[in-house]
């Protein structure tokens, strides 16, 4: 087990599978103590994992939809870890209709899991990361963009969505004068998680990486300096191409799939794209 976090704690909203599961295990590795929340977490597997690999883990029954859940979550942390340092809002649901076809009720299910879910973890979490050394919140949602392409399906996620990076920006600016770094992070392919395969969409699930790609450069972002790493909105593989990684392959779900043959992610931004070109020309990689 590494010490990069050794004697931080790392709280973790939908932490139980997919990418929360993978950063989990990627902290606990690195020393940190790991909460996970969720509405399952008290039983969950990846509790005994990272309990596994040597770290404290903590499984939180958690509704993001409820307060009171989430802010007995923190309380509960607290209490069994003495503080946190890093919180990691990856709790999310996706209900892909547009405007006429979606019921309230789904409407409704993103607005107050996506959107004030991760707000609600911020506010109650925040004297305590407000008190730590190297404090870092990362949210895991693509940078706004007002471009219609993004809009014309799928809107209400869309929102929800970009209201997420809306946050974390904020929060960059606000939290500045307390040292809290506040980032986002966003894979360039689709991940190969349920929620990929509860999605429905063939092209989104052919070829996507393991979440293991965003756990990596998760463990990255919050690593830094929080006081020097804030306000910025991550893409995956650039974060792990300019911190030197070359084998990418590794995070490939379907063995032997070419870079070329990857599915793209539908949120990716224009300059973020063309950074991730030249970046892939510079390493001599066919994109």
């Amino acid at each position: 087990m590494g010490s990069l976090l050794n004697g931080k704690t790392v709280f973790i909203t939908g932490g139980t599978r997919g990418i929360g599961r993978a950063i989990a295990l990627k902290c606990a590795r690195n020393g940190a103590a790991v909460v996970v929340a969720a509405r399952n977490a008290a039983g969950a597997s990846v509790v005994e994992e990272i309990q596994a690999v040597g770290a404290r883990a903590l499984g939180v029954t958690c509704d993001m939809q409820r307060e009171e859940d989430i802010k007995a979550a923190i309380e509960q942390t607290v209490r069994e870890f003495g503080t946190i340092d890093v919180l990691v809002n990856n709790a999310t649901t996706l209900v892909l209709k547009n405007t006429a076809d979606i019921a309230m009720s789904e409407y409704d299910l993103m607005a107050n899991l996506n959107t004030r879910g991760a707000f609600t973890a911020v506010k109650y979490a925040l004297p305590y990361l407000q008190k730590s050394d190297n404090s870092h919140m990362l949210t895991i949602c693509p940078m706004p963009q007002l471009d219609a392409q993004w809009f014309a399906k799928n809107m209400p996620y869309t929102m929800s969505k970009f209201a997420m990076g809306l946050m974390a920006f904020g929060l960059s600016a606000e939290q500045k004068q307390f040292g809290v770094a506040s980032n986002t992070l966003w894979p360039f392919t689709t991940i190969d998680t349920d929620g990929l395969a509860e999605c429905g969409n063939d092209e989104f699930q052919k070829y996507p990486r393991k979440p293991t790609i965003m756990a990596d450069a998760a463990f990255w972002i919050i690593s830094q300096d929080s006081s020097k790493c804030s306000g910025n909105f991550f893409i995956d593989e650039i974060v792990l191409r300019e911190a030197g990684v070359k084998d990418f392959e590794q995070y490939n779900a379907v063995e032997g799939a070419r870079i070329s043959e990857l599915s793209r992610d539908h949120m990716v931004a224009p300059d973020q794209l063309s950074k991730l070109m030249k970046l892939r020309e510079l390493a001599g990689v066919a994109s």
